[in-house]
């Protein structure tokens, strides 16, 4: 018999919104926490804009050995997964730590760490031969993007499968997924899983401005991020993590666990297409979709609500929009779809996980968050969107998807157990 996967445990690192009530709180209230970039002079380029989290890593209780050996992503995927096991309620002491595993998405690793060594090592760039006497001793762990499996195990005592999952933008999502289907097939009873990104830095900037993905809005950062919006012009860069505890259903039922929802279906392509380009016709997305829904043993007039990747490029939520309608048909223009990325920016890697956050939340809340800065809509973009406001509504499938370079699709059906199984 398959097993069935759930969430019982939630942890989140957000701009804006530290913390799962904080996070949720922002999104419902549909605030933006995009602003003028502060983490070092932006000035040169032609994107100036983030979502920046206010994060201390003391104040998060982080020790000064763990500030200094973790880049800031690592820091907040530790973070976040302390916040996650404490809401699961689960005594990890109590659990065979050898079938407890790890999975974290990342699309970047230790870009902000690399950066600041190297900047350190060449004397900000000056010398061509760079001195290696200036480099911190945990180089190697900003290198390798395992450190991050690695740092996340030793905060939970997990001997079980560790790795880190790479794919672009749908790390996030990817690395759930596949933490999903361990414990499915039973290699693993509990699983730690989700992802964390902290890409805000020069060289990030100078790489999405060489081709102009991210928006120039610069005298409106509040404003700049705007999905399916007409006037959309670009993404704007964030950073965050969140992190789940991954339990088979009946064990969570046992020990009494709140669940959040069974992750009921997931599944990725690649478009073997193009590095960023999409076909408008959304068939690579669609597919993904159709996998997803198939595994979940769901049709799709059963999604209640879209997680949308809503990038705000052009390409690609016309991309998603066509995607949406090829594998809901009609029900598709019953279904609210929005997108989060107006109020947190996109945070590469981790943002698929961060969007499964909120999925979770609004089935638990029955709630819609909404795509803020929606004004006037793209004729080609004509799905419910849910502009500007929350909206309450009974919630208990969602689908989510993500969209990543390289032409990586991936979608995941989350659904509430107990109403699911009752209809």
């Amino acid at each position: 018999m398959t097993r069935r996967v759930v969430v019982t445990g939630i942890g989140v690192l957000a701009p804006g919104g530290l913390g799962v009530k904080n996070y949720w709180s922002l999104l419902t209230e549909g605030r933006t926490a995009t602003r003028g970039i502060t983490f070092f002079d932006p000035s040169p380029f032609r994107s100036r804009i983030a979502a920046e989290c206010d994060f201390e890593p003391a104040a998060h209780g982080l020790t000064s050995q763990e500030i200094r050996r973790m880049d800031r992503a690592a820091q907040f995927a530790v973070v976040a997964t302390r916040e996650a096991v404490a809401d699961s309620g689960i005594e990890l002491g109590e659990e065979d730590l050898t079938r407890t595993g790890v999975t974290v998405g990342s699309a970047v690793g230790a870009t902000m760490g690399l950066e600041e060594e190297y900047r350190v090592v060449s004397d900000d760039g000056r010398l061509w031969n760079v001195d290696p006497d200036y480099v911190v001793p945990h180089l190697y762990n900003y290198l390798v993007p395992s450190s991050f499996a690695a740092d996340v195990a030793w905060a939970v005592g997990a001997e079980g499968p560790a790795a880190v999952v790479s794919t672009g933008c749908t790390s996030g999502l990817d690395s759930v997924g596949y933490a999903a289907e361990l414990v499915r097939e039973g290699t693993a009873d509990l699983m730690i899983a989700g992802a964390a990104d902290a890409p805000i830095s020069p060289i990030t900037l100078a790489c999405f401005d060489a081709i102009k993905a991210t928006s120039p809005r610069n005298d409106d950062p509040e404003t700049a991020s705007r999905p399916f919006d007409g006037t959309r012009d670009g993404f704007v860069l964030g950073e965050g993590a969140a992190m789940f505890v991954l339990e088979e259903l009946e064990s969570a039922r046992r020990r009494g666990a709140r669940i959040y929802a069974e992750i009921a279906g997931y599944a990725t392509r690649c478009n073997a297409y193009h590095m960023t380009g999409l076909r408008p016709d959304g068939r690579e997305m669609a597919e993904a979709i159709d996998g997803a829904l198939a595994e979940a043993r769901l049709p799709g007039g059963s999604v209640d609500y879209v997680n949308a990747h809503g990038s705000g490029t052009k390409q690609n939520d016309r991309h998603e929009t066509a995607a949406f309608k090829r594998s809901l048909g009609a029900h598709a223009y019953r279904t609210p779809v929005s997108s989060i990325k107006s109020m947190i920016g996109h945070s590469l890697g981790a943002i698929g996980s961060l969007e499964i956050a909120a999925s979770l939340l609004a089935i638990d809340q029955d709630v819609v968050p909404p795509t803020a800065n929606l004004h006037t809509p793209d004729p080609e973009c004509d799905l419910d969107y849910v502009p500007l406001a929350a909206r309450e509504q009974r919630t208990d499938v969602v689908l989510t998807v993500g969209s990543g370079f390289g032409g990586f699709q991936s979608a995941m059906v989350l659904a509430d157990p107990e109403r699911v199984d009752a209809t």
